[in-house]
C-alpha cells in the first residue's frame, strides 16, 4: 500500500476517534447545564403532567447513557433530530446556514491567503527594510484586538462613517454573487485582519530559514535574482510548513466565525447556535457543536496529508 494512503487511513482513523470523543464532551456538557430543559420549555405555567409528558416526549426520562446512545446512533444514521424551538429537521436548518458560513470562510480566504503570502514573501526578500518592519507591526496589530473589537472598528468607520458599505451582512435568498459580496465584505475583511497574520509570518519565516542553505548560496553565486531564488528554490522547499498554516486557518475561518457572524447579523451556523442557545435548543446547539468539530477535525487532516505530501524528506521516511 502507497505510504501516503496508509497515512491517510491512519489520520482518518484518529480523527474519527477523536470525534466520537467530542461527541462525548457535548452531550455531558451540556447534561451538567443547570436547569430542567423541559420546564424551560413549557415556561413556569406548565402543569407537572405537562412537563412530564413533554420530558417523556424528549426522551429525558432516561438515563444519560441510554439517551447518548441513541443520540449517536441517529447521528451515525444521518438523523440529527428535530428542533425544539420551531419542530424542523435539524439536518435542513444546518443545510442552509452551513452554506452561508461556507460562503463567508470561502470569501476570506479567497483575499486572505494570497494576501499573506505576497506579504510574506516581500517581507523575507526585504527582511530588516522599512516595509517589513510595517507589514510585522501591522498584522500584529490586528491579531493582538479581539474580533469583536475589529469588526466595530471596521462598522464605525466604513459603514457608519464613510457609508461604504452595510453594518448588517443581510442576504435573502434573492441575492446575487455581486450583492453578497458587497453585503458581506465587512465580515469577510473582519476575518481577513485575523488570519492574514498568522500565515504571512510562517510564510515569512519558512523563507527566511531556508535562505540560508548552502543550495541557496549557490544559486545566488550563479547569479539568480533575488526574487528568482525565493520563488524557484526557497518557495517550493517552504510549502509544507505554509500548507499546513494556510489549513489551520481556513479551519479556524469555518469554525471561528460565530463573533463575526453574531456582530454583524450574517445567519450562518454560528449565528443559529447562539440562538439555539438563547432559545434552550438543545438538539440543535448539540449539531452546531458537532458540524464544527467535524469540520475543524477535517480541514486539520488535510492540513496534516498536504504537508507530508509537499515534503519529501517526510515521505521518505513512510
Amino acid at each position: 500500500m502507497h505510504p501516503l494512503l496508509t497515512m491517510t487511513l491512519q489520520r482518518l482513523g484518529f480523527g474519527l476517534l477523536t470525534l466520537f470523543a467530542i461527541t462525548l464532551l457535548i452531550f455531558f456538557a451540556i447534561e451538567l447545564l443547570p436547569g430542567d430543559l423541559a420546564q424551560e420549555v413549557l415556561g413556569q405555567s406548565a402543569t407537572p403532567e405537562t412537563v412530564a409528558a413533554f420530558r417523556e416526549r424528549l426522551g429525558l426520562d432516561q438515563p444519560p447513557v441510554q439517551r447518548y446512545l441513541a443520540w449517536l446512533g441517529g447521528i451515525a444514521q444521518g438523523d440529527l433530530g428535530t428542533s425544539l424551538a420551531n419542530g424542523r429537521e435539524i439536518a435542513g436548518l444546518l443545510g442552509a446556514r452551513l452554506g452561508n458560513t461556507l460562503f463567508l470562510a470561502a470569501y476570506a480566504a479567497a483575499i486572505a491567503v494570497p494576501l499573506a503570502l505576497v506579504l510574506g514573501l516581500l517581507a523575507a526578500l526585504y527582511r530588516g527594510s522599512w516595509f517589513d518592519r510595517t507589514v510585522n507591526v501591522a498584522t500584529l496589530s490586528s491579531i493582538s484586538f479581539p474580533e469583536y473589537f475589529v469588526a466595530y472598528i471596521l462598522m464605525l468607520l466604513l459603514s457608519v462613517k464613510w457609508g461604504l458599505f452595510p453594518s448588517i451582512a443581510d442576504i435573502g435568498p434573492d441575492a446575487g454573487l455581486g450583492t453578497m459580496l458587497y453585503r458581506t465584505f465587512l465580515p469577510a475583511l473582519t476575518l481577513v485582519l485575523v488570519v492574514t497574520a498568522h500565515m504571512m509570518r510562517m510564510t515569512r519565516a519558512a523563507i527566511i530559514n531556508l535562505l540560508a542553505q548552502p543550495y541557496i548560496e549557490m544559486a545566488r553565486l550563479k547569479g539568480a535574482s533575488p526574487m528568482r531564488v525565493i520563488l524557484r528554490h526557497a518557495l517550493p522547499n517552504a510549502l509544507a510548513p505554509i500548507i499546513n498554516v494556510v489549513a489551520l486557518n481556513l479551519a479556524y475561518l469555518v469554525t471561528g466565525v460565530v463573533i463575526v457572524e453574531v456582530v454583524f447579523v450574517y445567519p450562518g451556523l454560528g449565528q443559529l447556535m447562539v440562538d439555539s442557545v438563547t432559545t434552550r435548543d438543545i438538539p440543535l446547539v448539540q449539531a452546531c457543536c458537532l458540524v464544527f468539530a467535524g469540520i475543524y477535525i477535517l480541514l486539520n487532516l488535510c492540513a496534516d496529508l498536504l504537508a507530508i505530501a509537499t515534503n519529501p524528506r517526510l515521505m521518505s521516511r513512510r
